[in-house]
């Protein structure tokens, strides 16, 4: 027998706002159909004012711990995906802990932009196969608005706010590809390609927040290879193929990426849970958020083979496969 990370609920929260493409047309020269045809996207959730990363991520928490059935007493740590924080600190994991009244355990923030979920989970089941942990709310959740010129066409319009969990426990399992929980998982990073996706601000340079700045185009070429490259390894490293993987649920970013990825991979778009038009790019929050639609909508059943990929800021990329 070995110990397995299985997922045992699965919540998400977004905030009230939504905001249709039109919206940026009285203030950008942009259009419904041009951001439609170039992302996908067709409305996204704000952040109301004073409303916090934090926020989102407690109310996406207490999701996932009534679908799971499971007591916040239970929970013996928290790992929040998140590059919006609150604060510069303490970190967002502590101020959901006590938002939820957990007053044992640990609680920290991972940060790895749009890879954050990827990496949350993959250091979530590392401490679970440890022994450090025998449940953990692993959680993404970003308020991107915050970060955003809105003044660029190019970037304003692709990215909400929201945020989503997951209850991970440890299981028993067989140690192969049948068992339930995370089977396998690939993380990487390459800080070359830094000017492709960063904030031009923060604590040692300008002591400000700053604002989001992209390449897309740059961006767009690395990402459909290097989400492939991370998936076919996740899959390689448990013995599973293509074929196998019953559903892929992506970072959300652009349908154009989502799309590239599925093609490359030769699975096709009926298999890939797609949320972007709904919530745009909410970089760490978009996989949870797409799992917990995913679960919602009865796509994704018990037993299902799952296959989630991401690409963001560093660059830093990952995979992670599961069966749910």
């Amino acid at each position: 027998m070995s110990v397995r990370a299985v997922v045992e609920g699965v919540g998400h929260y977004l905030p009230e706002r939504v905001v249709p493409n039109s919206h940026f047309e009285a203030t950008l020269d942009t259009s419904d159909e041009w951001i439609r045809t170039r992302s996908g996207i067709e409305r996204r959730h704000f952040a109301a004012e004073g409303q916090t990363t934090s926020d989102l991520a407690i109310r996406a928490a207490t999701a996932a711990l009534e679908n799971a059935g499971v007591n916040i007493s239970e929970i013996d740590g928290i790992v929040v995906a998140t590059s919006t924080p609150d604060l510069t600190f303490p970190s967002v994991g502590t101020m959901v802990q006590k938002g939820l009244g957990m007053e044992r355990g640990f609680a920290f923030d991972v940060q790895a932009v749009c890879a954050g979920f990827i990496y949350a989970l993959t250091t979530a089941n590392a401490m679970i196969l440890a022994g450090q942990a025998q449940k953990l709310l692993v959680i993404g959740a970003e308020t991107f608005s915050r970060i955003m010129d809105w003044t660029d066409r190019s970037t304003c319009v692709l990215f909400g706010d929201g945020a989503g969990a997951l209850v991970l426990a440890a299981h028993e399992g067989k140690g192969d590809n049948s068992d339930r929980g995370i089977l396998a998982s690939d993380i990487n990073s390459d800080g070359r390609y830094r000017d492709m996706l960063f904030v031009d601000g923060g604590v040692s340079t300008t002591g400000q927040s700053g604002k989001l700045r992209m390449q897309g185009n740059a961006l767009f070429r690395q990402a459909v290879d290097k989400l492939a490259g991370t998936a076919f390894t996740a899959l390689h490293k448990i013995g599973l193929k293509d074929e196998d993987v019953d559903w892929i649920v992506p970072h959300q970013a652009n349908i154009r990426i989502i799309s590239g990825t599925a093609k490359k991979m030769g699975i096709p778009m009926d298999r890939v849970i797609v949320t972007v038009q709904d919530h745009g790019n909410t970089s760490a929050a978009s996989i949870p958020l797409a799992l917990s639609v995913g679960v919602q909508t009865g796509k994704i059943k018990r037993g299902d083979l799952l296959l989630s990929e991401a690409i963001g800021g560093g660059l830093a990329w990952g995979a992670v496969v599961l069966r749910w």
